[in-house]
């Protein structure tokens, strides 16, 4: 599948992977961005591309000397990391109810924090940057501390996967938990106030953005980068308890060398060189895919997953789809499907199955063969993985 133009009449082109044509307000949201005097070369769509807050989820959007903070969104340095472990799946057989209830004590969900706190939490290197943080979250490290190693809620995952050659793997999805909400709030809040003080037109005002080289761009990107770090270290905890269960169960607690390990973002902004020109490029709810590349491509709690290598399209800014991507909102998956409806689509998976997740049933996703099948130019699967046991917050 390659990309095809979006007929809007904008100053820089749409490139859509989605392979459907998007619903007026996707499309609307795509010509807003597309609009702005910053974006370079043209916005790139992914095939999961949905409704989000300012712009598409499953957008990339390159721009010249200017970042747009609603665009990255709330969870910043939002992402999965997987692990392909030295097991086999036949090792599991009785142990997949044991191995959840073990997850959900070791590891907080949804709003949840750690009662104590690890030796490696507190040596994180990036607790002496705190203090220069946005003042608005001053107030929060003794929270951020503790919630170093937790999952969050919404559609923040913990999986335990089998290969089609029947290999065990990790997966979870998770993201900067309260502390990086907290910054993304404040940060949107300053850029909204500077539009009105510039009484400059937006499309939107959650497109309110930052100027490179002045003192609230500045801000912005460091604290920015600090939550991506946060983010990725909060996976690296998660997953250092999660291996060390599994090990527990199949390997008699004995510490074994991991096959593949990879830790991704899907929600963040990065200084990057594309077309030859160093611009900013927001990937919001999309993963890089540069040549070599190992990134995670998750479907819902009862479909496929998959490992890719990216292929380096520079069209597509070397991105791909951080998912299957929503086809309806939460609140619809509540009033359209019941908990027989849940039941019947997450046979076999060892996981929570009750009103409370309804949210998040596959039914409410798009269908990730078909966005797989989009994306054949920008990515090449390295393993397909089925959850056999799915913890969610």
């Amino acid at each position: 599948m390659a990309y095809q133009a979006l007929e809007v009449k904008t100053p820089k082109p749409v490139l859509s992977w989605a392979g459907h044509p998007l619903e007026s307000q996707e499309t609307q949201m795509a010509k807003n961005v597309a609009s702005l005097p910053f974006v370079f070369k043209h916005v790139a769509l992914m095939p999961d591309v949905h409704l989000g807050k300012g712009a598409l989820v499953g957008s990339v959007i390159a721009t010249k000397d200017a970042v747009i903070p609603a665009a990255v969104g709330v969870d910043i340095g939002c992402g999965m990391a997987a692990v392909k472990m030295p097991f086999n799946g036949d090792q599991l057989d009785g142990k997949l109810k044991k191995i959840r209830k073990d997850i959900e004590a070791a590891i907080p969900v949804g709003f949840e924090q750690n009662k104590d706190i690890e030796k490696n939490v507190i040596n994180w290197q990036g607790w002496q940057q705190f203090k220069d943080l946005h003042s608005g979250v001053k107030r929060l490290e003794n929270k951020a501390l503790k919630q170093m190693g937790s999952l969050g809620g919404g559609n923040h995952f913990i999986e335990l996967c089998l290969d089609s050659e029947n290999n065990v793997w990790l997966m979870l999805h998770s993201g900067s938990r309260h502390i990086g909400n907290q910054l993304a709030q404040c940060h949107i809040k300053t850029a909204k106030e500077l539009l009105k003080l510039s009484e400059q037109k937006l499309p939107d005002p959650d497109l309110a953005y930052f100027v490179a080289n002045t003192p609230e761009f500045a801000a912005y990107w460091r604290d920015l980068q600090w939550a991506q770090n946060y983010a990725r270290y909060n996976r690296d905890v998660m997953m250092a308890r999660f291996k060390q269960i599994v090990e527990q169960h199949l390997a008699g607690g004995k510490a074994t060398k991991p096959l593949l390990m990879v830790n991704c973002h899907h929600n963040y902004a990065e200084k990057e060189v594309h077309f030859g020109e160093e611009v900013y490029v927001t990937r919001k709810g999309a993963v890089r895919a540069q040549q070599e590349d190992y990134g995670i491509i998750p479907g819902s709690m009862g479909a496929k997953s998959f490992i890719v290598k990216g292929k380096g399209n520079v069209e597509s800014y070397c991105s791909c789809s951080h998912g299957a991507g929503r086809q309806m909102s939460r609140s619809k998956a509540k009033k359209q499907f019941t908990v027989d409806d849940l039941l019947s689509q997450t046979e076999g998976v060892e996981c929570r199955k009750d009103k409370h997740v309804l949210d998040e049933i596959p039914g409410a996703y798009k269908s990730i063969d078909e966005v797989m099948q989009q994306q054949s130019d920008l990515v090449e699967i390295v393993a397909t993985l089925k959850q056999v046991v799915c913890v969610k917050g």
